[in-house]
């Protein structure tokens, strides 16, 4: 044994990953350069992808991993020493030591861990609609409604938003009332109406769409308080990186739903992370299992896009591995980016198994001493063929190697384990209780109760709404902009317009809380002209 082998085989910039006739390392300072780890059901996977996650926990990197099976949550709990297990170490020549890792559990449905959630501004319209499975019609009226949200500062946070934002924009049936100031929507559909048809039928198909999204659970999805990604990227007391699992078992019942949220993540801190060049080690690194669903029936536009982010999130300091069955199920584009391979064994039963096989030979760098092809269909359980980047970024010659054992337990916790590391999460409390602030529904639902009470003053009265406190409501509406017809921005509109989205509900102190909430609430919605709505909508616009 060398003294690599001393610390479960791990150096201060190397992670151990297995041994067959060499040893096969993975460089902390390349691993940014993304990785793809492959096989057939039940060769090994899910164990090769908790060993890497280990390592960089070990190495003080944090992890984010979707839990398909529930298999990885044992990365929380202590190993046990089990026969086959100390049978594998002695074969590496490694001693077994038992260790476990902080972790912090997600469940978009906030059933087995910390809800995850994200506004439907944050999440765009692009994948929005391939959420909701749009065509291209489709897609374009949403596109008009968030852009007729912006400009009428109508913030988008969840589904009933976005279901009152439609509502308002489809065209009145019938004949148009003698006075258009009845219709408290008049301004918007004028305004969807000029970015193109918008149509009833079509809006329909959307809000139907909508529905299915809501039956399958996705409106939990939707809301505040949103994620903050820095939540993914801590340490704990040990300075040990803290493996952050997305519980997705259930979510796995939505494909779309699933690939279109880790996409998103994806695409988040591509856009919120500053350029880091090349670091000693990642600032996180980010598992995608399942990643063919990330793939399966993407438009062209989406597919560039995915491209992108895999190419240049590399320069954030994010790592991104794909865990998947067959090479084939990766874009040859975004195969290219992928500088580190696990591949498990294949089986070559049907032509589709045989084109992958070839497939998955040739994206190593040959060693003369296998025949590659041939030995991923022998491989046994536990086994693997190799290659990660070698110091100067070229891959090394591939190796088949025996992937070295878990320290961690290898298998699922209980549910009482589960609620025992909640119940010590750094994150208790933050995201557990679910906020409905004043949004795009609330404003809408305002505005025809305002034409309602507008009619009463003009014949005289002075009801809830008039008075002082009406009358200073009119004042500040004047100041920012927010009761001014559309067309030429005020100046208060356009400072608003350049205001960061953290900007706090109470914008006048010493108001009634109700003026200072509804200022707050149209400042935060005039904000999205300028805000990038996640990060494929900003790459979109670039």
């Amino acid at each position: 044994m060398t003294a690599q082998d001393s610390k479960l085989g791990d150096t201060d910039d190397k992670i151990f990953v297995g041994k067959g006739n060499e040893q096969a390392w993975l460089t902390l300072a390349l691993a940014n350069r993304h990785g793809l780890v492959t096989g057939a059901t039940g060769t090994g996977k899910t164990v090769s992808l908790q060993v890497l996650a280990e390592g960089f926990a070990r190495a003080g990197v944090p992890v984010f991993a979707a839990d398909i099976k529930g298999d990885l949550s044992g990365i929380s709990e202590v190993g046990e020493a089990k026969d086959f297990i100390l049978k594998r170490a002695g074969e590496i020549g490694l001693k077994f030591q038992p260790d476990q890792f902080s972790t912090v559990f997600w469940d978009v449905f906030g059933e087995q861990g910390h809800p995850v959630r994200a506004t439907v501004t944050e999440m765009g319209p692009l994948l929005l609609a391939r959420m909701l499975d749009l065509n291209d019609v489709q897609e374009g009226v949403l596109n008009v409604a968030f852009r007729v949200a912006d400009e009428n500062g109508l913030p988008l946070l969840d589904m009933k938003d976005l279901r009152s934002l439609l509502d308002a924009i489809v065209p009145a049936s019938g004949k148009k009332a003698a006075d258009a100031e009845e219709d408290p929507f008049a301004e918007i559909r004028k305004a969807a109406q000029s970015f193109g048809n918008v149509s009833k039928a079509t809006v329909g198909t959307i809000q139907r769409q909508l529905l299915v999204l809501e039956n399958q659970g996705g409106m939990k999805f939707f809301g505040e308080p949103a994620l903050e990604l820095k939540d993914f990227m801590k340490t704990d007391s040990d300075g040990r990186g803290i493996v952050n699992i997305l519980v997705a078992d259930k979510l796995m019942e939505s494909p779309r739903l699933y690939a279109t949220f880790l996409l998103w993540l994806l695409s988040e801190l591509f856009e919120e992370l500053p350029e880091a060049g090349d670091l000693p080690k990642p600032k996180l690194v980010f598992f995608f299992d399942e990643a063919h669903l990330l793939f399966n029936d993407a438009p062209k536009a989406l597919m560039d896009k995915i491209e992108q982010v895999v190419r240049l999130i590399r320069s954030k300091g994010v790592g991104v591995y794909f865990v998947t069955q067959n090479p084939i199920d990766v874009p040859d584009k975004v195969l290219a980016q992928l500088g580190g391979r696990v591949q498990h064994a294949l089986r070559a039963f049907t032509p589709r198994d045989q084109k992958a096989v070839a497939a998955a030979a040739q994206t190593f760098r040959p060693n003369p001493k296998l025949d590659t092809a041939k030995v991923i269909t022998e491989l046994g359980k536990g086994e693997a063929l190799v290659s990660f980047l070698e110091g100067n970024g070229t891959p090394s010659m591939v190796e088949r190697v025996m992937i070295r054992p878990p320290s961690a337990r290898i298998g699922p916790i209980t549910p009482e384990e589960r609620k025992a590391i909640m119940s010590r999460s750094p994150v208790k409390g933050k995201y557990d209780t679910a906020v409905d602030r004043e949004s795009a529904s609330e404003m809408l639902q305002k505005r025809v109760a305002g034409t309602a009470a507008h009619a009463d003053a003009q014949n005289g009265g002075a009801g809830a709404g008039g008075g002082i406190l009406g009358q200073i409501g009119s004042i500040v509406g004047t100041i920012f902009g927010t009761n001014v017809k559309r067309g030429r921005l005020s100046t208060g509109q356009v400072i608003a317009r350049d205001v960061t989205r953290s900007v706090t509900n109470q914008v006048i102190g010493g108001m009634a809380a109700n003026i200072g909430k509804s200022v707050g609430g149209q400042l935060g919605g005039s904000i999205g002209r300028t805000l990038v709505r996640g990060a494929l909508g900003g790459l979109l616009r670039r």
